[in-house]
């Protein structure tokens, strides 16, 4: 009975040690929140309090576990070393949780507060999306190298392992020869994705054409980078391709946009009232930005005009939207307006040798 009152009491005590531990840190957490409440690292902490529990639970049932008088399990060496490695790896396991999930609320805390407008309360869209690619690629960084870490620490909790180790270490340059050159691909990808992160390549919500295709940059990561298409397809392509080969950016430096309408006119077009006809349009677009916009002919054929229509929108959707506007709007005005202005195929009949015959 003593033994088993030593076993609740242990077990008890860490157990309601753990559970004040949390409750004076939410504690703490909210009383620093509602000092600075303009500062969201208070309220993102608040995901680390499970993390910070098992870690100290585990932390003190290491420290205590040895006070266990049950006489079969001080005298079984195995057992004790089996718990004792046991709750080494729990410590192990839990501190790498924490340091996660802090890491994770330090750099959403500076993501947030930018986002939010920081301290004069203007926030600068190329900058937010150049702060949340950079955010992305340093969670990822951070958690990839903890869990490394981490393993690591938890092989080196075997002996055995330990003497593996040490002979490995003798072969490391062959080993780092053959490994360089079967992962040289995976290498490249993940040093290029260091370069889009910091580099300021491309940045998630970038709106890019690639391989004739353009869309919206949606997921970064450092070895592949996702675009979503107009069309709601998903285009994945490794992130060398970024820093290997050029590409159009078209939210480098701001993301308003030029495009032009080309439409082939007969000669006898009326230049003057399509031009004001334009103008018109423009007026009742939405899309427009009023930032220019032109009309003039630009080429000419035997049979044709060229008319090109220059028009600016605040982004390529707009820009999509008004192009389409535009030449829809153009063509059905000369139709019904000027239908003569439209462009026509001349034909002339030739009288056949048969007919040639007859007469």
């Amino acid at each position: 009975m003593n033994s088993l009152l030593r076993l609740l009491i242990v077990f008890g005590g860490a157990t309601l040690l753990t559970l004040a531990l949390g409750r004076l840190t939410e504690l703490l957490l909210n009383r620093a929140s509602s000092r600075h409440p303009e500062t969201p690292l208070w309220g993102l902490l608040h995901r680390c309090r499970p993390s910070l529990q098992v870690l100290f639970l585990a932390i003190l049932l290491r420290a205590t576990y040895r006070q266990l008088t049950w006489p079969e399990f001080r005298d079984h060496a195995t057992a004790v070393s089996v718990v004792g490695r046991g709750l080494t790896l729990l410590v192990i396991g839990a501190s790498a949780w924490c340091v996660i999930r802090v890491s994770r609320a330090v750099v959403e805390s500076s993501y947030a507060r930018y986002a939010n407008g920081g301290r004069g309360g203007r926030r600068d869209p190329s900058r937010l999306r150049r702060l949340r690619t950079q955010v992305t690629l340093i969670m990822r960084i951070v958690t990839a190298v903890v869990i490394v870490i981490a393993a690591a620490a938890m092989l080196l909790t075997f002996p055995a392992l330990r003497t593996v180790g040490t002979s490995l270490l003798a072969s490391a340059g062959i080993i780092g020869i053959v490994a360089g050159v079967a992962a040289q691909s995976t290498l490249g990808n993940l040093f290029a994705g260091f370069q889009i992160a910091f580099g300021d390549l491309v940045r998630i919500g970038d709106t890019v054409v690639v391989d004739g295709e353009w869309g919206t940059v949606e997921e970064v990561t450092l070895t592949f980078l996702t675009v979503r298409t107009w069309d709601e397809r998903r285009i994945t392509m490794p992130v060398s391709y970024f820093t290997g080969r050029p590409f159009e950016n078209w939210s480098r430096g701001g993301i308003q946009m030029t495009g032009t309408v080309f439409l082939h006119c007969h000669h006898t077009v009326p230049v003057e009232a399509m031009r004001a006809r334009l103008k018109q349009i423009l007026d009742d677009c939405p899309a427009w930005d009023r930032r220019a916009w032109d009309l003039a002919v630009t080429d000419t054929t035997p049979s044709t005009v060229v008319v090109r229509a220059i028009v600016t929108a605040k982004d390529p959707d707009d820009l999509w939207t008004l192009r389409c506007a535009v030449r829809e709007r153009l063509v059905t005005w000369l139709a019904e307006q000027h239908p003569d202005a439209l462009p026509r195929i001349t034909a002339a009949v030739v009288p056949s040798a048969s007919a040639g015959e007859e007469d």
